[in-house]
């Protein structure tokens, strides 16, 4: 689903700053169909996902939550936690089993602001991924409700 290039962890940031994010990784794991987040709540953490795949969904009203994206190996899931009120704007699920590296959010959140350079390389990971998920959400709904789709096909 995802129209554009996949913003990795390894092409986002610097060797220094990925080395110091890692060292504070944790090792999860899902089952195929876990909800690893729901669209309003806490976000007091993210992922860099190992392996699997994990769809995120929006909620639509007397249906089911509309698929908006997928992310897949290496790309970053969640980026609500960096940015106030620290509320999930969708949700999430395994798709298949999924394997991942976890992060808690105050504690890189109290890295970044200790160290500028380090929270600059986090910030612009952060809000690439965002913008990417925000077009790859646009063009998601244009294609669910426009009479004749985004007109773009990859």
């Amino acid at each position: 689903m995802t129209t554009t290039m996949a913003i990795t962890l390894t092409t986002a940031l610097p060797a220094d700053h990925r080395e110091r994010l890692m060292s504070e990784a944790r090792e999860v794991s899902f089952e195929a169909g876990a909800r690893l987040f729901e669209e309003r709540r806490r976000a007091d953490r993210f992922w860099v996902i190992r392996s699997g795949t994990v769809t995120l969904d929006a909620r639509v009203p007397g249906r089911r939550a509309a698929v908006i994206d997928s992310v897949s190996h290496g790309e970053l899931l969640g980026w609500s936690w960096h940015f106030p009120p620290y509320r999930w704007h969708l949700g999430a699920e395994a798709l298949s089993p999924v394997r991942a590296w976890e992060f808690d959010a105050d504690t890189i959140r109290a890295m970044c602001a200790e160290d500028p350079e380090f929270g600059r390389s986090i910030s612009f990971w952060v809000g690439s991924v965002t913008a990417q998920r925000l077009h790859a959400t646009r063009t998601r709904l244009l294609d669910l409700y426009a009479p004749y789709g985004s007109g773009h096909r990859v």
